[in-house]
């Protein structure tokens, strides 16, 4: 057994805030780092310990290795938990990890490199006969007939990143006219954001649902399921409002797409929490869409449903803990869905909208949850992800957690940005999405800002005169340092930096 008594966290925000807390109720020590623009974040005032480790662009500090893995030597963490984003499906951080003696708290680097290659990933797909959308298994050449082959898949097809995710290096292409130009353009996209420029080619199926798979294992080779997620809604192919379970999978379903990701687990040798996603069809069809190899940001509702710590469950699978459960005895416990409140407007194309939170006054009450990693008066980065925080409610059923969502909706107040509270409220509204009869498509479908902006009071998200917001400000962050609690702050530079109830019911005061 591995002893972890001090934990780095490589992240920031509501995640950090997260991971702090179940570290808290397992007697584990935190050590946070962050960087200038988050000097007064609330995860570095919740750590044990806190380390700068550079300026605000995330280049120059959460994504610079040599300087996070110094904080933790020079602190003494024995482990270090990526979260989600910046550096947690990095296969050399992983390696660079535990060459430096430090457990990273996720699965292997091969595991992480194997799936993160979609190439890589659909041939070990392939090898257990899961079906995946139609298409390449080979990254496309230059001397490729991308016509022929793009006629042999038929139109439309989906142009992809071989390398990446989030909608990064991705073409919809309806006509062979269009074909030539958006291969280009989902390279260079790709070759810029993950610095790697192959893309393929694979069957675009139309209105399909996003449902994703949670799976966890142990070193001991156990394997566990922790049922699906419905992520269907999503702008700019990223998702917005996630629910577990998914409203539309048969029990077999369910069970026949649970048993594909222990699959894929297993051919990856994987250990730890992961998420298997999966795009469904109009006829109930299933094809792998990817792995992600990290905790997911909407895994608060798949903690409702089971009544499951998943960052605990992470900790003690990287401490060599053989897991004391059984599948049999994970059940789904009623219904839960989370809603990503960003600071982005969504009657102009959810653009960020980064300002002071002159107001936040966060709903409260049995089953609803809010992960946050920003509190009223301060700044919502321009640097890093809008997300202000994510608002999970949890009920015995569909019905009644997607009432008790509209209330919680109408008590979140939050003034200084505009944000997604009033589209969250418009979809909980729409009779498609209470009927469960929605798609991927449902922002384009059914969102029409110009006449929804009308409609809706959108009151959550008002503005304040710059002098208000200046003088609040002051305030706060004089309260802040007069009331920050004792522990210990460093900073750390390199050559590569300048500078019975669920346990999700407890509140825990910041």
């Amino acid at each position: 057994m591995r002893q972890i008594n001090k934990i780095l966290i490589a992240n920031r925000g509501e995640i950090a805030v997260r991971i702090i807390r179940s570290c808290s109720s397992l007697g584990i020590e935190t050590v946070a780092v962050y960087s200038e623009a988050d000097v007064f974040a609330p995860h570095v005032r919740m750590a044990d310990e806190s380390v700068c480790i550079g300026p605000a662009a995330s280049s120059q500090s959460y994504l610079v290795m040599d300087t996070i893995l110094d904080a933790a030597v020079s602190t003494g963490a024995q482990a270090i938990h990526p979260g989600y984003g910046f550096l947690s499906e990095n296969a050399l951080f992983a390696t660079k990890c535990e060459d430096a003696g430090i457990i990273f708290i996720g699965p292997s680097a091969s595991a992480i490199e194997l799936m993160g290659d979609k190439m890589k990933a659909r041939a070990l797909v392939q090898e257990h006969g899961i079906p995946f959308p139609p298409g390449l298994v080979e990254p496309i050449l230059p001397e490729d007939n991308v016509e022929q082959i793009a006629s042999e898949i038929g139109y439309p097809i989906l142009i992809k990143a071989a390398a990446g995710g989030g909608g990064k290096g991705m073409r919809i292409v309806y006509e062979e006219s269009e074909l030539r130009k958006a291969v280009k353009m989902a390279a260079s996209e790709a070759q810029n954001a993950f610095g790697d420029a192959r893309v393929y080619i694979e069957k675009y199926l139309e209105n399909p649902r996003h449902v994703e798979i949670q799976v966890l294992a142990d070193e001991h080779g156990q394997y566990f399921h922790l049922f699906d997620r419905e992520c269907s809604i999503q702008r700019r192919h990223q998702k917005v409002i996630e629910e577990a379970p998914c409203a539309i999978l048969t029990d077999d379903l369910r069970e026949k797409m649970a048993q594909s990701a222990i699959q894929i687990a297993r051919g990856c040798d994987y250990h730890g929490v992961g998420t298997v996603e999966f795009l469904v069809d109009k006829h109930l069809d299933y094809y792998f869409l990817e792995m992600n190899t990290r905790l997911q940001v909407e895994h608060p509702v798949t903690e409702m449903i089971t009544g499951l710590d998943l960052v605990e469950l992470q900790i003690r699978v990287a401490k060599g803990e053989k897991l004391d459960l059984l599948q049999k005895d994970i059940q789904i416990q009623g219904h839960a869905i989370e809603c990503r409140i960003y600071a982005e407007d969504p009657f102009h194309n959810f653009l960020p909208d980064i300002g002071f939170l002159a107001k936040h006054r966060i709903p409260s009450g049995m089953g609803v949850r809010v992960d946050s990693g920003v509190e009223e008066g301060a700044e919502v980065p321009i640097h890093y992800d809008p997300m202000i925080s994510k608002l999970s409610v949890h009920a015995p059923t569909r019905e009644k957690a997607i009432q008790k969502m509209k209330t919680a909706l109408s008590e979140y107040e939050i003034e200084g940005c505009q944000t997604t509270i009033s589209f969250c409220d418009y979809c909980m509204q729409h009779p498609s999405f209470i009927q469960g009869h929605y798609d991927t498509h449902f922002v384009s479908d059914y969102f029409t800002p110009d006449l929804e902006h009308n409609r809706l009071s959108n009151k959550h998200s008002k503005s304040l005169p710059d002098s208000s917001v200046i003088a609040l400000m002051a305030g706060v962050l004089f309260e802040h340092k007069a009331t920050k609690k004792e522990h210990k702050t460093s900073t750390i530079t390199s050559s590569a930096s300048p500078a019975s109830t669920p346990w999700w019911t407890a509140r825990r005061a910041n």
